[in-house]
């Protein structure tokens, strides 16, 4: 059975067809929502599928893990919010800005000139690069993550390339460009 029959017998209440769900995306969803929020992932990847129990009627299309993954970014982004939405005291130290998981571990294996070259590269191209090449999304998924079209990931991520490729090559002419 495919991913959209398992969810529309999940909008018609089956709970096995739930638990289907699960067994087959719930995987590959904590591992990614652990590179971004170690603490939280767990939490999130139920607060998904509690979602997607609730909306599963929603569904259109064939591809339930990018409309999962869709879920869960949101998710993650709501959890974030929450979190820097905390008052301070106007007399409180600014706390130290600390780089997540994933950015320590690609700090200590990228070189430092590609580190410099993916800082300066725009937040669309950035965000469309990291989609494909560091999460691995097909293009498909990456559109759908992202909210636009195949096409506009697959020009961002040829056009990030490009300028990572230049700037590589030729240090000092990635700023005039851009």
């Amino acid at each position: 059975m495919d991913d959209g029959e398992l969810l529309k017998r999940v909008a018609a209440g089956d709970e096995a067809a739930f638990d289907e769900l699960w067994r087959r995306h719930s995987g590959w969803l904590l591992l990614r929502l652990r590179r971004r929020a170690p603490d939280d992932a767990i939490d999130l990847t139920q607060e998904t599928f509690l979602a997607a129990w609730r909306n599963a009627a929603s569904f259109r299309g064939s591809d339930a893990g990018a409309w999962l993954w869709t879920i869960a970014s949101r998710r993650l982004i709501d959890a974030r919010r929450r979190a820097h939405s905390i008052a301070i005291p106007s007399d409180a130290e600014p706390a130290a800005r600390t780089a997540s998981s994933e950015d320590q571990v690609l700090g200590e294996v990228l070189d430092p000139r590609l580190k410099t070259a993916l800082s300066q590269l725009s937040p669309e191209l950035a965000a469309a690069l990291q989609a494909t090449v560091v999460d691995g999304l097909s293009t498909r998924e990456a559109a759908l993550l992202l909210g636009v079209a195949e096409g506009t990931v697959k020009s961002r991520t040829s056009r990030a390339r490009a300028l990572l490729r230049q700037h590589l090559t030729h240090p000092n002419r990635l700023a005039e460009e851009s």
